[in-house]
């Protein structure tokens, strides 16, 4: 793989994945609508909690993209317990966030008089229970906190490009360490402009490298052996596979010189001479 092409397909899927992140993110928020209702819910019950059956909860406001803010038509009172408990369970019920802060404030001075606070990871806090709320006009604005949680999921996801680089980087670095180690290395038969290593099964062709796999060492070692001379089928099945344990076909020879005609087709002195029904000659002409 080139360079640049590995490059590219990397930054076009953190692209994609930085893109796409907003629309999943979305798919996890809770609708407006939804909210309001269940705002407005917890407004109706706070009043009936306060013996007031009456009067409106005014339409919710939306005082910013985390905070909302719920008003009264009428004044009330109440303990501070049961504002706790009443957001606490309408909360729950509709698998609202845990984490929030509520705040209740004097209308006309805009100050607060009692205000809590749920939150998951640094804990609750609830410093006014038990205090009576003088009957009076209130506003209740709640803060729903941003969860950030670490997705694992993306990390996932960010390291598909990153493994791709490492993994061509690893390669790169693999071939200098062969082509380095290989370089003062005498042990070599010569095949054309080949030098074909068979302790490293590779073969060296200027500064191109070719790996190959053990059973194509194997049977370029034995037409080296055997150069311009007939190797049956039957030697290299024995020598190759079956010494080994293992049974195969005449069609597996033909396969594997195949390939071993593809990786020397840079050197068109180097043939594989295919003699019908004994087996190949290799020649260097």
């Amino acid at each position: 793989m080139k360079p640049f092409i590995l490059v590219g397909s990397s930054v076009m899927i953190v692209a994609v994945l930085i893109s796409a992140a907003p629309f999943i993110n979305k798919k996890n928020e809770i609708p407006g609508k939804h909210l309001e209702v269940v705002l407005r819910d917890l407004g109706h019950q706070l009043l009936l909690a306060a013996k007031d059956s009456s009067s409106r909860v005014l339409p919710v406001r939306k005082l910013n993209s985390t905070t909302y803010q719920l008003s009264f038509q009428n004044d009330f009172g109440l303990i501070s317990d049961t504002l706790i408990n009443l957001v606490q369970r309408t909360f729950q019920r509709n698998a609202l966030t845990d984490d929030y802060i509520v705040n209740l404030k004097s209308c006309k001075q805009n100050e607060t008089v009692l205000a809590f606070e749920k939150n998951g990871q640094t804990g609750d806090l609830t410093p006014c229970r038990g205090r009576t709320i003088e009957v009076g006009c209130y506003v209740i604005d709640i803060d729903f906190l941003k969860e950030n949680k670490f997705n694992f999921f993306w990390l996932l996801l960010l390291l598909i490009p990153l493994s791709i680089v490492g993994w061509y980087i690893k390669g790169k670095y693999r071939k200098k360490e062969e082509a380095t180690s290989i370089s003062d290395n005498n042990d070599y038969i010569q095949l054309g402009n080949f030098r074909f290593y068979t302790a490293n099964n590779m073969l060296k062709s200027g500064d191109k490298i070719i790996s190959l796999s053990e059973k194509e060492t194997k049977a370029l070692k034995i037409f080296a052996e055997n150069i311009n001379q007939i190797v049956e089928r039957e030697k290299m099945m024995k020598e190759i596979w079956e010494d080994e344990g293992v049974v195969v076909i005449s069609r597996n020879v033909d396969v594997l010189v195949s390939k071993l005609r593809k990786k020397l087709s840079d050197d068109n002195s180097l043939k594989f001479i295919n003699v019908h029904g004994r087996g190949y000659k290799f020649m260097i002409e």
